[in-house]
């Protein structure tokens, strides 16, 4: 159990057997009585969000949640498979779950499951990952304003933005976290 005086941004808590993460936090101490601990929660499981507000004395749940290493192993058609890595056991992750991060996921890739009473809840996926360049169009001769980027795409069909130099075949580096290119690989 957390007290009220635990609380912090970025604490997850148990409220009413779900679990919550604390967007945004203010602490107040009036005049006279108790301090107050007001909380704006973002619940993990729903996306919902609400405010709470507690005093000091107050006791707020901790969460089972766990985190785990995984190996990703396959796509079986509706979920994607993770072994792992201590036990072997297989655990499966909808794509609802990975969101946007089902574009970046290759085999043998070492991932952290966050787990709530042992159901999958965020798959975190290592910040960057190479991926060979499949289509993109080649540069126009003159176009070379700063910054200028164009459209490119990787093996699974997802577009990034890319740098004018960049062409088909080469291997660049994708930020995991917002999607984006980030750098060329050298090739050895």
């Amino acid at each position: 159990m957390f007290s009220a005086s635990d609380l912090r941004k970025g604490l997850k808590v148990e409220i009413d057997g779900q679990p919550w993460v604390i967007t945004d936090f203010d602490f107040m101490k009036p005049g006279k009585g108790q301090a107050i601990y007001r909380c704006k929660l973002k619940n993990m499981l729903t996306g919902n969000t609400t405010d709470k507000s507690y005093r000091s004395n107050d006791k707020i749940g901790k969460p089972d949640l766990m985190d785990k290493d995984y190996t990703y192993s396959y796509y079986d058609g509706a979920n994607y498979i993770f072994s792992d890595d201590d036990t072997y056991e297989e655990i499966e992750v909808s794509a609802e779950i990975l969101g946007n991060q089902v574009n970046f996921i290759v085999e043998n890739m070492q991932c952290k499951i966050l787990l709530f009473n042992d159901q999958p809840m965020e798959v975190s996926l290592p910040n960057f990952i190479e991926k060979e360049i499949a289509r993109t169009e080649p540069a126009v001769k003159g176009d070379t304003a700063t910054n200028v980027t164009k459209p490119a795409y990787i093996d699974n069909g997802y577009e990034i933005h890319v740098p004018l130099f960049i062409n088909e075949g080469d291997l660049v580096r994708i930020d995991t976290r917002t999607g984006e290119y980030a750098d060329r690989v050298k090739k050895a």
